[in-house]
């Protein structure tokens, strides 16, 4: 009999779905036939990685989201934006089935269990990496262990059409199955004994397990240069190779807290979106997955905003994880050298390409589809904060800034003594520019931050200034910004809308007393839908709650001193995860469907946050 992994079980921690979430459940018997629209629920969704890519797998074990070699390259297999001609890599049994899908312990690896009538089956998905860290290819393996009686499964891949700009061609060679599109080579590589069917448009066939059995799908890819060819055997060894690098990641991670597995799980989910040739921190797997069913809001993230990776250096420091921080630190302040203050780069740290829409019909015919983020351009305040806050968290953990770095850090204090008075786009990113009060906020928290690390010997300068302009914007804040009639700090001077983003302004340290305390309440009741939060007002009407801005409250309940009520939302808020622990940006909270791109770093970062926040 095969061997068992050691699976996951988020049950009692994280990872049930609510009713009426679109996710079926794990006992439902399901037909494989085709899905009914063509596209599975976000929420269906696991994700794999290597380090430079994610691939999205669906409950029917349809990858629909595959770009290779890198998570920002033009996407060969992406069904979940095309699901006529985005082409995916399917395999799943002929007979109806029940399955259960957990991760391997540890691991970024997905083990689903099939059960037919006749059998049941084994299926672990493997974004493979190597003997030293990642391979200089994507390999994608997909192993099938016979565990009981005889199971048929159908595999096909199906390139597509990168979003309508190539044509895929597939041709039988000497050396197996080979598809090219759009300059990226991808070859199958099959272990076991199996039918296989070759056509101009994909290749696919039949397998049947036994008892003991062992089959392998693999497709192994490179863009503008030569393929190398591992052998099938060796594409099925990388998955055990694979999850001990994973484990070996996890052993070095630290956390003793309440709610561990889900903690845990959202921290491989981030160390999938940590771009490893850079260390920037992906704002989140895929492009344009819809924040509302109407349209419209489809925004493409693969790219490293400031923020995120900021979150996620306070984050890998609590867990102890040395090489992620000094990257993704590292890799901040080496762009900045190269351009100045931005919202987001690309994950190579150069400015992001024109924002264009591609002909394609969108997840469920929900447009558009972008490559792109028209947000590149925005003056957002708050970006100073987050930039002297992932140095500041860096240097707390013990480590030393170069002169040049601190030459910049200086200057860009000086920058913010000045530039806070500018209206900007805030954190929402919105058109409309205002005097957003967490925009000032983030100028307060980059000035303290600075005032920390000069008065440490860290960065140049006498900071007296600094101190001086901090405190300023502090008095600004609490006169022009507080309803003393409501409770609340408001969004904007003169404004009676709210916005979620204050809570991150708890954590901060501006404000941890009753005003914050007051807000919380406030905005709990105004903004929220169960133990869910829009972003700001009005937008319950636009599109779904907004997942991190639930866990943003936790954490400001827990310090402003309610530890008791941060830990009973808390416990409703992750019941709020998919099957396997992974989070979009947005929830429905109406029906519980999955909305926004996903997995979504700063969901999972505010999780870790919170529970962070929690921690004794």
């Amino acid at each position: 009999m095969t061997e068992q992994p050691e699976l996951e079980n988020l049950d009692g921690d994280a990872g049930h779905a609510v009713e009426g979430s679109g996710h079926r459940d794990a006992d439902e018997l399901r037909d494989p036939s085709p899905r009914t629209d063509g596209y599975a629920p976000l929420r269906a969704y696991a994700a794999i990685g290597d380090g430079r890519t994610i691939a999205l797998v669906a409950d029917d074990g349809c990858i629909d989201w595959f770009p290779t070699p890198d998570l920002d390259s033009p996407p060969a297999f992406a069904s979940i934006l095309d699901a006529r001609h985005g082409g995916c890599l399917e395999l799943a049994p002929t007979r109806p089935y029940r399955l259960r899908r957990q991760y391997i312990v540890g691991t970024n690896v997905l083990a689903t269990t099939y059960v037919t009538d006749t059998g049941t089956v084994r299926v672990t998905d493997s974004l493979n990496t190597g003997v030293a860290g990642r391979l200089p290819w994507s390999e994608l393996a997909r192993r099938v262990e016979g565990l009981e009686g005889t199971v048929a499964l159908t595999w096909r891949v199906t390139p597509g059409t990168v979003l309508n700009t190539a044509s895929p061609w597939v041709h039988d060679t000497v050396h197996g199955p080979v598809l090219r599109v759009d300059g990226v080579t991808h070859a199958v590589r099959l272990l076991g004994e199996t039918t296989t069917v070759v056509t101009s448009q994909d290749v696919s066939g039949v397998l049947t397990t036994s008892p003991g059995s062992r089959h392998t799908v693999g497709v192994v890819a490179t863009s503008g240069e030569p393929l190398f060819l591992p052998a099938p055997e060796t594409v099925d060894a990388g998955i055990d190779r694979t999850v001990d690098n994973w484990r070996a990641w996890t052993q070095a991670f630290h956390y003793d807290g309440a709610w561990g597995k889900a903690v845990q799980r959202s921290a491989l989910a981030l160390k999938l979106l940590l771009h490893a040739p850079t260390g920037a921190m992906a704002a989140a797997g895929t492009t344009s997955l819809p924040e509302s069913w109407a349209g419209g809001k489809n925004w493409d993230y693969r790219y490293a905003w400031i923020r995120d990776t900021a979150y996620a250096v306070d984050a890998l420091v609590g867990f102890g994880l040395r090489e992620e921080t000094h990257a993704a630190t590292s890799w901040i302040v080496r762009t900045l050298r190269e351009n100045h203050a931005r919202v987001f780069y690309e994950l190579d740290g150069s400015l992001p390409d024109k924002h264009r829409e591609a002909l394609v019909p969108g997840w469920r015919g929900i447009g558009p589809v972008v490559n792109g983020n028209s947000a590149d351009q925005q003056l957002q305040l708050g970006v100073y904060g987050d930039l002297l806050a992932v140095v500041r968290g860096y240097v707390d953990a013990g480590n030393l800034l170069d002169d040049e770095t601190g030459r910049l850090l200086a200057s860009l204090a000086d920058e913010v003594c000045d530039v806070w008075r500018r209206p900007d786009a805030g954190m929402w990113e919105l058109h409309d520019e205002q005097h957003f009060t967490t925009s000032k906020l983030g100028c307060w928290q980059a000035l303290r931050c600075a005032v920390h690390l000069a008065e440490l010997g860290q960065i140049p300068g006498v900071p007296d200034r600094w101190r001086a302009e901090a405190d300023r914007i502090a008095d600004w804040v609490h006169e022009n910004c507080w309803d003393d009639e409501r409770g609340t700090y408001v969004m904007a001077p003169g404004s009676t809308d709210l916005d979620t983003s204050i809570f991150l302004h708890a954590l901060s340290g501006f404000d941890t007393g009753e005003r914050m305390s007051s807000t919380i309440d406030v905005l709990r009741a105004e903004l929220g839908d169960g133990p869910l939060l829009y972003r700001y007002s009005g937008m319950a009407d636009e599109e779904g709650t907004f997942t991190a801005c639930a866990f943003w409250g936790v954490a400001a309940l827990a310090t402003v001193g309610r530890k008791d009520e941060a830990t009973e939302w808390m416990d409703e808020l992750l019941e709020q995860a998919n099957d396997v622990g992974i989070w979009s940006e947005m929830i429905d909270a109406r029906t519980g469907e999955f909305l926004g791109n996903l997995p979504q770093a700063l969901s999972h970062l505010a999780l870790v946050r919170a529970a962070l926040a929690l921690a004794p």
